[in-house]
């Protein structure tokens, strides 16, 4: 039989199991970044300026969405800065192919495309290869899937 003196500990004790229980596990980032750092310091604004992926530097930085994203100019962090949305790879940077399956990968900066004014990553150029035979139907996919995939 339960005694008062027990049930008043358990229901004491409730609240601690459930801040731990949270605590051990951990969210996945709504931002893809490597020791903090998105797109893996490459400057998102430098894919729709020079067509390419160019490192950003350190001291030209934004934090922005729980992660720092690096510029290679100061204008290019100016119309980051502006508006980020126009900028930022979808899907948090999670590679794009991957979202489109319902699952969460890596991106590298090497492997990106551009479709319809927006930047998507994949996990690497093999990736990219399969993205870019469909890229409408993995968008289709991938935005039923984000974000709540992160939640998995």
């Amino acid at each position: 039989m339960l005694s008062r003196r027990t049930i008043l500990k358990a229901a004491l004790a409730a609240p601690s199991v459930l801040v731990f229980a949270r605590a051990g596990r951990a969210a996945t980032p709504e931002v893809f970044n490597t020791d903090g750092t998105a797109v893996h310091g490459a400057d998102v604004v430098a894919y729709f300026r020079d067509g390419k992926p160019v490192d950003g530097l350190p001291e030209l930085s934004v934090r922005w969405r729980g992660a720092n994203w690096r510029f290679a100019s100061p204008d290019n962090m100016e119309a980051f800065e502006m508006d980020p949305h126009a900028y930022a790879p979808r899907y948090g940077g999670y590679c794009a192919y991957a979202m489109a399956q319902g699952a969460i990968a890596t991106t590298v900066p090497e492997a990106w495309s551009i479709h319809e004014g927006r930047l998507y990553l994949n996990f690497s150029k093999g990736v990219r290869r399969i993205w870019r035979k469909d890229i409408p139907g993995y968008i289709e996919a991938a935005d039923r899937n984000w974000p709540g995939v992160l939640d998995n």
